[in-house]
């Protein structure tokens, strides 16, 4: 497994929180663990974007920073699911805060983002 090289800078509370959050899934997979979807191929259909290795570390680094706790059921075949530590939890707050500021300036948002890619709107329509 990847080993970081260099030391993190923590040396204020936006340093940690961005060490941890870091990583393009990890808020959505404590958001959606926090609804109820809790197993990889779950996580997976409501992430399609992501590859599954890349879930997989985002997961393990969201475990390893005691956000998430992972259950491996005795079973044939194996079952794995993800919940919310009691420290992952106090997250959901913060993550809720920043999904309502984005769905209140969504339009400015897609505006600016739309920009700097040099695109038109219908380029992102579904």
């Amino acid at each position: 497994m990847y080993q970081k090289k260099t030391l993190p800078n923590l040396k204020c509370g936006l340093d940690v929180v961005g060490e941890v959050l870091y990583g393009k899934w990890k808020i959505r997979l404590l958001w959606f663990i926090n609804e109820g979807h809790l197993r990889p191929g779950e996580l997976q259909r409501k992430i399609p974007d992501a590859s599954r290795r890349v879930l997989n570390i985002q997961l393990k680094e969201l475990e390893n920073h005691e956000l998430v706790m992972r259950t491996i059921y005795p079973v044939m075949p194996p079952k794995v699911e993800y919940s919310l530590t009691d420290f992952g939890k106090t997250l959901i707050p913060v993550i809720s805060a920043i999904g309502l500021w984005g769905d209140e300036h969504q339009e400015q948002l897609k505006r600016v983002i739309i920009s700097s890619y040099q695109k038109t709107p219908e380029d992102f329509e579904d």
